[in-house]
């Protein structure tokens, strides 16, 4: 399989062209904004637009705190975040089917 952006051969399976980074592949799941249950500092918002955006989350909050000290929109800006952006579903594990208990007689 070839890289549609830069041209280079990878392999049949990968997702991301291992030269410039760009994903390929089929179809590409739609990305929801999400308020992230792992990994999240105050409430997840800078983290949930960074997996959103695809950018490094310490950028986000950089920018999200130079917003807030300087303009103050960010400290508003945050509070609606944090009340509008969902959070992200419970992942529940599959439990095993259970069947007849087998015993030793």
């Amino acid at each position: 399989m070839y890289c549609n952006y830069c041209g280079k051969s990878i392999q049949d399976d990968a997702n991301v062209c291992a030269y410039c980074g760009t994903r390929v592949g089929g179809s590409i799941a739609r990305k929801r904004l999400v308020r992230p249950r792992e990994g999240r500092k105050v409430a997840g918002v800078c983290l949930g637009m960074a997996e959103y955006f695809d950018l490094d989350v310490t950028l986000v909050r950089v920018v999200w705190l130079i917003m807030a000290f300087m303009t103050g929109v960010g400290f508003v800006g945050y509070i609606v975040a944090w009340i509008v952006m969902p959070e992200e579903p419970y992942l529940l594990s599959a439990q095993a089917p259970t069947g007849q208990q087998v015993t030793n007689q």
